[in-house]
């Protein structure tokens, strides 16, 4: 399946510093990822017009019930304003019944790093995701 790559809805002034976040879904079934998927489109829509969100991008893969999601917004306050907003509070709730796991990570940086990379990312999850 393609993947929906690193959009800019609002550039971040480049002496910034953006707060992102990183998530790995994975769905229990087949169907469900087939459900998350066919969402995934009007969540990617809602975040380029979401107050200070700087960019995303989405990974899928549909046959392995696998996503990624990266994204980068001018604070932790504006993600959270998106993450409480419709459609994403209603779809990530009924979401909910058919995820298997889901892991996310976050951090700060400077902007002049945008567009993120989904070897960082990955990265940064599998830190998440040690036991230390």
């Amino acid at each position: 399946m393609p993947d929906i790559p690193w959009s800019t809805p609002t550039p971040a002034a480049p002496d910034a510093e953006v707060y992102v976040m990183a998530s790995r879904f994975e769905t229990a079934t087949l169907t469900g990822a087939v459900r998350f998927f066919l969402k995934a489109p009007g969540i990617i829509r809602q975040i380029r017009k979401a107050p200070g969100a700087h960019g995303v991008a989405l990974r899928a893969r549909v046959p392995r019930r696998t996503f990624l999601t990266l994204s980068a917004w001018e604070d932790r306050d504006a993600l959270y304003r998106f993450a409480r907003s419709e459609p994403h509070r209603s779809s990530s709730r009924a979401a909910s019944t058919y995820m298997k796991e889901s892991a996310f990570t976050y951090w700060t940086g400077p902007a002049s790093e945008l567009p993120l990379t989904w070897a960082e990312a990955e990265r940064r999850l599998a830190e998440q995701e040690t036991p230390r």
